[in-house]
């Protein structure tokens, strides 16, 4: 379940964009439900983009945006309270890895989700019920994801 942060230069903290990432797996994982699952972890993974400054716009003109985009499977973050506590979580963790003064109006999350069979790892496209079975049998007795 990638997770893109794109960033304008000197946006990001030096510390917060090392930390972004893992802070917003944790995120993912907590929301979820899949906190301490293998094999639930060990399928997100992501990328911080930080490119100059001139090159982030919002409303067509050059503006200091950070951009967190997941992609995930559709059974993922399944409810629209989940997927509010994601964006929330993931607004208050720019915020904390941002220079100071940095506006939560220019941090926006996009929560994208693949159809069944659309998502994949190793040339295996995963439906929702295969990532709920290898979910479960990691953590046997722990509720799935989605339930």
């Amino acid at each position: 379940m990638p997770i893109t942060v794109t960033a304008p230069v000197g946006e990001l903290t030096p510390s917060g964009e090392c930390e972004i990432l893992p802070r917003l797996t944790a995120a993912l994982l907590e929301i979820s439900g899949g906190a301490g699952n293998a094999f639930f972890t060990s399928i997100v993974g992501g990328s911080v983009h930080v490119l100059d400054a001139d090159h982030i716009y919002g409303g067509g003109t050059n503006r200091p945006i950070v951009m967190v985009e997941l992609k995930l499977p559709n059974i993922g973050l399944p409810s629209i309270s989940d997927r509010k506590a994601f964006i929330q979580a993931a607004t208050t963790i720019v915020a904390e890895s941002a220079r100071p003064g940095h506006d939560p109006q220019d941090t926006w999350v996009n929560i994208i989700n693949a159809p069944d069979g659309a998502w994949g790892i190793g040339g295996h496209a995963y439906t929702g019920d295969a990532l709920i079975a290898a979910v479960t049998a990691a953590a046997p007795g722990v509720p799935t994801i989605g339930s």
